[in-house]
């Protein structure tokens, strides 16, 4: 018997990592394919006529324990992987594509599904309804259901391809980063760096038994490094190692699989009918089409350029009175800090002691309880797949069921949390939030989901607990709320569920919480000093709020900049026949350019976001929801930012996942369309 292929006997049925092993996934894939394929074609035999409940509401409920072995498999070949799993993960990706292809290609399943949709005015079928009748057959025209046999092949080579060759991508950039360290003897090349970070550089160093220190390109190195850092020569080193992650002409270069995986995009698209994979992508988005994207980006960008010059021409007079006369890229977080630091005494390092880990975490928490009615209690007995790792129960006020059958009116079990935060070898970089089971009802029961948080913080020492930077602070309440729109899901079926919603939505909840973080009277209540308990000063909460749009109009330019250049590799592929990955991004970044290009370095060949990710033709998608989320937060604002009329209606917006249109459920909350104005006052007042 495969540990994959039942259902699991643990606490909430969740994932027994303690028992998994890395052969059981070949054998489990395969048997739990086959069980699937066996449920669709009862469904397709089916001798009665075809219905919502027989084929369409079928179809969403085939397959569960496949999509949870495959969460479980490749979100630890994210979080926790090994030379092993990525070969298996190969192996996997392959046959999984394949499954995939040869049920949205099945003619007979397809005609079925056909027959539901031509015939829905006669079902008297509820909103969710119609939108699941509706995503399952464009789903399936948008995976060629209409094509002819010779093209369903064509194209499921080419989804085959896309599948292996990202997966390939993101490998080379976590070897790419994992392959570099910088060994330092000398002291004095730390100069400027706080002790508790060089304290960090010297465990890394003991980690790989050397003397000394070592910085890596894992964030919490490389970012206080190039902030802190006096030595500029290698602050110069270290960017530029850092911008030659895969583009460096070796083994984990990944320029030549860019033009690959945007060829067989392109092909993708022509195929089914699209000018351009942009096309095919924004099809399905709230911005409908890359005309109306890219004129957003533009339209940013005109406001926040003379804004993001203003900040650098600040920054160019500190190092000009350094001696430096051409301001680099890699000066920008050093004199950016001094920037910050001599505007509002502000640094990051007198902030940390004021936020460690678990006194946010709490806050975080919290903020659920207050606007939410949610709790988080600790299990100890859940299967983790790393001694990091820490599980939570959820719950919520309400009278239902507990795992044990009780009652208990103060406790309805929510969701599982899985929380993650420190970074390691088999870890790709960055943070996210992430599923191991969906939300679904079924027979009477609403089956809750177990939800994960993945973050890269910097690991406790033996003498300091793990203290979070203020950006730090903000990327957890980030990585929470896409966690709460997973954990208050409420819908019928799993694939419209949680997060499962458009693309340029997805991002207002995560970005939405971050909000808080800037509001005084919740700063309070968890910004305490980790060794005296002293809450953190008036004057520093004030500096923090004026500060909050240093520099925006440098990161704007700098989110404008990732997003036309993922839009323009996803609209002019033909382009790149003649121009190397490195010409075709100088290009298109351009214009949100504020330092010199270098011609040694190139960030398009480690873009994770839209070569392995979800993000190809969506990276406007942060852009588009910050519009969201100023706007929505500013009702809080006029409202009080913990109302509970207010946080009831944005919970209904939460527990909804992909029911509804979001811009019809962002106007349920609002009362009207979002507004740009608010995102343009907040950043630029």
């Amino acid at each position: 018997m495969n540990i994959l292929t039942e259902k699991f006997n643990t606490p909430y049925h969740s994932a027994p990592f303690d028992k998994i092993k890395n052969e059981d996934y070949l054998p489990a894939f395969k048997a739990l394919i086959q069980q699937s394929e066996e449920e669709i074609n009862a469904l397709i035999n089916n001798p009665e006529e075809p219905t919502f409940e027989n084929t369409i509401e079928a179809l969403a409920f085939s397959g569960e324990q496949l999509d949870v072995a495959s969460n479980i498999f490749f979100n630890l070949n994210s979080a926790e992987t090994s030379d092993e799993l990525q070969k298996i993960a190969q192996e996997v990706s392959l046959i999984l594509t394949e499954y995939s292809s040869k049920i949205s290609q099945n003619e007979a399943l397809f005609n079925k599904i056909k027959k539901v949709y031509d015939a829905k005015e006669k079902y008297n079928l509820n909103e969710e309804q119609q939108m699941l009748l509706n995503e399952t057959y464009k789903g399936f025209v948008r995976s060629g259901a209409l094509l002819n046999e010779e093209d369903k092949e064509k194209l499921k080579k080419i989804s085959m391809d896309l599948s292996l060759k990202s997966l390939q991508f993101g490998q080379n950039v976590l070897a790419s980063t994992n392959q570099y360290f910088k060994h330092i003897t000398n002291k004095e090349d730390l100069a400027g760096i706080p002790e508790a970070i060089i304290e960090q550089y010297a465990e890394e160093a003991k980690e790989r038994n050397l003397e000394g220190w070592v910085v890596t390109l894992q964030y919490p190195s490389y970012i206080p490094f190039m902030t802190y850092a006096e030595n500029r020569e290698l602050r110069k080193e270290i960017a530029l190692a850092n911008g030659k992650k895969s583009f460096d002409g070796g083994e984990f270069d990944n320029q030549n699989l860019i033009k690959e995986l945007l060829n067989l995009k392109q092909q993708k698209a022509e195929l089914l009918g699209y000018k351009n994979y942009a096309d095919y992508v924004l099809e399905e988005r709230m911005a409908k089409s890359p005309t109306k994207v890219i004129d957003f980006l533009n339209g940013l960008l005109t406001k926040a350029k003379p804004y993001a010059e203003k900040e650098i021409e600040e920054l160019k007079a500190l190092a000009k009175a350094d001696g430096i006369d051409e301001m680099q890229g890699y000066d920008h977080a050093f004199y950016a800090e001094k920037l910050r630091k001599a505007k509002y005494d502000l640094n990051d390092e007198e902030l940390k002691p004021y936020f460690p880990l678990d006194q946010v975490q709490e806050a975080v928490f919290g903020l659920a309880k207050q606007l939410f009615g949610l709790t988080f209690k600790e299990r100890n007995d859940i299967p983790k797949y790393h001694e990091d790792v820490k599980v939570y129960e959820v719950f919520e006020a309400g009278s239902v069921k507990l795992e044990d059958g009780s009652h208990d009116p103060e406790k309805t079990f929510k969701s599982l949390l899985y929380v993650d935060y420190f970074p390691r070898k088999g870890k790709r970089a960055g943070a996210w939030m992430t599923s191991y089971k969906n939300q679904y009802q079924k027979d009477g029961e609403n089956s809750r989901p177990h939800i994960s948080i993945v973050c890269n913080f910097s690991k406790p020492t033996k003498d300091t607990p793990s203290l979070l930077t203020f950006q730090e602070v903000t990327t957890l309440f980030h990585e929470f709320g896409h966690a709460l729109h997973g954990m208050l899901a409420n819908t019928q079926y799993p694939n419209l569920s949680g997060t499962s919603v458009k693309w340029d939505f997805v991002e207002l909840p995560s970005q939405f919480l971050e909000n808080f973080c800037y509001e005084p009277e919740f700063l309070k209540t968890f910004a305490k000093h980790y060794k005296t308990g002293e809450v953190l000063p008036d004057e520093k909460i004030e500096k923090i709020e004026q500060s909050k749009n240093f520099m925006e109009g440098y990161q704007t330019m700098r989110q404008l900049g990732f997003g036309l250049l993922d839009m323009n590799y996803h609209t002019k592929v033909a382009e790149l026949a003649n121009k190397s990955v490195k010409e075709f991004e100088d290009d298109y970044t351009k214009a949100t350019q504020l330092y010199p290009a270098n011609p040694e370095t190139a960030m398009s060949p480690s873009f994770s976001h839209i070569f392995q990710g979800g993000y190809s033709a969506g990276y406007y998608s942060y852009k588009w929801a910050e519009v969201l989320d100023a706007d929505a937060f500013q009702y809080f604002k006029e409202t009080g930012i913990f109302n509970p009329e207010t946080a009831a209606k944005f919970k209904i917006l939460l527990s909804s996942g992909g029911t509804k249109d979001p811009m019809e459920l962002y106007k349920n909350f609002r009362g009207s369309e979002p507004k740009v104005e608010s995102l343009l006052k907040r950043a630029f007042g």
